[in-house]
């Protein structure tokens, strides 16, 4: 009953849209990325008074506001010019969980979802949803009167509703790198969705991909740029491997040159793994299981089915058994000769199983566009403000400094 319950659903919308994130579907979209990125890089180019002194994770999270609208919604807007728009504005808002009645309406979410719906507790704002709801509405009606084909989320979308989207093989070449989760079966199977996909569908989905992706990547972001400036010698060779790649490539920035790029891969790959996205996952038990005694002072532990297990992603990362000397920032761990020896297991940024992140290419590789167009012009470095080592604040659901991450952008020779 728990499977039929809670699993249906699910497994129809997870087919329905896993099509929607493979490496080709990222390809069509790397030009939309590629135009936020070479904007971040121009405006701090003709900005030289503000690249002096940077908050990083409000910088980053203006990017991930632009890719996600330009990528998902089909509205275009620059956060760091125009730092008032209404599509930034609302997606902090739907993403700001400081103050007690927003964590406990997180946790009761969580906890008690029926309960929630209820009483009429909503995850997000009524406001926020009325926002979005309507940029959806909207951009739907306005490109099926017009024709338009655009090489975002909510054309895809479109797509998947009239059954025109089909899942796609690609090769390890065309991976975003190795953190990229494997799609299971559910993900690839070309599976009639039961009931037709409504407006509100989308807008949920769409939604759902801004609240994954609006402050988490930043986040991500913020830390590998952390590390890249106080650890310089990682940082400049990760620039000549960027320069040697675009003087192969006349400067521009491809999508296959970014995959090229190894030394990249192994940076953002080790970022994640100091530094997880999801710090913590929960997986309910669908089928009872019984976990044997391995030591002499052991019993046997059965799951039951509906119980809820937490898995401690960063305290498997931080596990000096599976990675020596864990709070040292060491790239050469996903070289190619040391990361074919990491147990998938033992190495879950984007969570792992069939429930996996389906939007991990697509925040690897807006990570990676975004560090390749700064990188070949700027050096990321401390200020007088840079809080070195870092000191993590306790508020919120995820990484941050208390302070802040106060760096600045110095002009490469």
């Amino acid at each position: 009953m728990y499977e039929i319950k809670y699993g249906d659903k699910w497994r129809d919308m997870r087919a329905t849209l896993s099509p929607a994130f493979t490496g080709s579907k990222m390809r069509a979209m790397f030009a939309l990325m590629s135009e936020c990125a070479q904007e971040v890089s121009k405006y701090f180019e003709n900005h030289p008074e503000e690249k002096k002194s940077i908050e990083l994770k409000d910088f980053f999270t203006r990017y991930t506001n632009d890719i996600i609208a330009t990528c998902a919604f089909g509205v275009q807007c620059n956060s760091i010019k125009q730092r008032k728009n209404e599509f930034y504005i609302m997606g902090k808002m739907a993403t700001d969980f400081t103050g007690f009645w927003k964590n406990f309406k997180v946790i009761l979410y969580v906890m008690m979802p029926k309960l929630c719906k209820v009483i009429g507790i909503t995850f997000f704002d009524n406001k926020v949803s009325m926002f979005f709801r309507r940029i959806i509405k909207d951009t739907i009606k306005m490109r099926e009167k017009n024709d338009i084909t655009r090489p975002d989320m909510i054309h895809l979308l479109m797509e998947a509703r009239k059954g025109r989207l089909n899942y796609e093989e690609t090769s390890a070449a065309q991976e975003a790198g190795f953190a990229t989760v494997k799609e299971s079966e559910i993900g690839k199977t070309v599976k009639k969705v039961k009931d037709a996909i409504t407006d509100d569908d989308i807008t949920a989905q769409a939604l759902i991909f801004f609240f994954a992706g609006f402050d988490t990547v930043a986040t991500f972001m913020v830390l590998m740029a952390y590390e890249l400036a106080v650890n310089p010698d990682i940082q400049e060779r990760l620039q000549n491997e960027i320069d040697a790649v675009l003087e192969e490539n006349d400067g521009k920035i491809t999508y296959e040159s970014i995959n090229k790029m190894k030394y990249l891969d192994m940076v953002t790959s080790e970022t994640l793994r100091k530094w997880p996205v999801a710090i913590g996952m929960d997986r309910v038990c669908v089928k009872t299981y019984t976990i044997p005694a391995v030591l002499p002072d052991e019993v046997p532990v059965t799951i039951q089915v509906g119980d809820v297990i937490s898995v401690p992603v960063y305290g498997i990362h931080m596990d000096p058994k599976y990675y020596p000397n864990p709070v040292k920032f060491d790239p050469e761990r996903f070289n190619d000769e040391n990361k074919v020896n990491i147990k998938s297991q033992m190495y879950m940024p984007f969570g792992s199983g069939p429930r996996n992140c389906i939007g991990s290419r697509f925040a690897l590789l807006e990570a990676k566009v975004v560090f390749v167009s700064l990188l070949s012009k700027f050096n990321i470095v401390p200020t007088e403000k840079s809080e070195i080592p870092l000191k993590l604040s306790n508020a919120g659901f995820s990484f941050n400094s208390k302070k802040g991450f106060w760096f600045a952008l110095k002009q490469r020779d």
